[in-house]
């Protein structure tokens, strides 16, 4: 798949401001800072469509972008910010609910996970909540570079472990890095699978 064109639609601060649509969704999560948005960006090839920041925390509602007219991205505020109040992470979580539950138009989850660091509880929780719900995801390893190869493997080893002590069969993994250039082929050519397997179906 060759991305060209990548607009942005809109920021909605709540499921029921979601614009209706048919164009089928691939949304990306994760913990604040993740890279969610810089991922975005580089797969899109457009440095400045979603924006980023340092600071977690900086995406507060549903972003969306039209990818060449076939589909959308949806950028989803992050989870495990401990710097905002009680009553907002109470709101983005049961926001993002509804969403990842309701929205019939939703393809794909590319849940976002940092590979340079330990084994986050949030992460092993959302994995858990989407294989709960039965809502397809793909765990989407982003930071690999911030780590030496062997550390990498090992990463990948220890959370694979934890992963089958509930999984029999582990979800699909995608290792990538917005620096180094790595994953978005896959990704795209994930997106392109179930986009073609969309339009059999119809």
């Amino acid at each position: 798949m060759i991305i060209r064109t990548a607009e942005y639609i809109g920021s909605f601060p709540k499921f029921t401001s979601l614009p209706e649509s048919s164009a089928p969704e691939f949304c990306f999560w994760g913990r604040s800072n993740v890279g969610k948005s810089s991922l975005i960006n580089y797969l899109c090839n457009r440095k400045g469509l979603a924006l980023t920041s340092s600071t977690p925390g900086k995406t507060v509602n549903f972003n969306l972008f039209q990818i060449n007219n076939e589909f959308i991205i949806v950028d989803l505020p992050g989870y495990g910010y401990a710097q905002v109040s009680k009553k907002q992470r109470n709101f983005w979580n049961h926001e993002i609910d509804k969403y990842l539950k309701a929205r019939k138009t939703l393809i794909t989850v590319f849940l976002l996970v940092d590979i340079s660091i330990d084994i986050q509880k949030t992460d092993l929780e959302k994995i858990q909540f989407l294989g709960e719900f039965q809502i397809p995801f793909v765990i989407t390893f982003t930071k690999s570079d911030k780590i030496k190869k062997a550390e990498l493997l090992h990463n990948i080893e220890t959370y694979n472990a934890k992963l089958h002590e509930s999984w029999e069969n582990l979800p699909p993994q995608i290792m990538t890095t917005a620096i180094k250039n790595s994953g978005k082929e896959e990704i795209l050519e994930y997106i392109s699978s179930h986009l073609n397997a969309q339009s059999i179906k119809l």
